[in-house]
């Protein structure tokens, strides 16, 4: 199933694009969608599991079960003063 991911801020950096669009199996969830991001050491590793994750644009856990043409928001952690 093809679930479309928002990139915003340092992701969107350290990937150079806004969007990407992952092919997952049926049953996956957010934390499948996670581990397939932050895996294999890519650039968005270190801030995967730090970020908080929007699914049709209300927060989700890792738990959620994702279904065909979901979209999915990484919001990476905020800081400042």
């Amino acid at each position: 199933m093809l679930i479309r991911t928002r990139l915003f801020a340092r992701h969107r950096e350290l990937l150079g694009d806004d969007e990407l669009v992952l092919d997952l199996p049926v049953g996956s969830t957010v934390g499948d969608l996670l581990a397939r991001i932050g895996g294999d050491g890519g650039p968005l590793a270190p801030l995967a599991q730090q970020s908080a994750v929007a699914v049709n644009l209300r927060y989700a856990d890792e738990s959620e079960l994702l279904k065909e043409g979901d979209e999915v928001a990484l919001i990476p952690p905020v800081s400042g003063g």
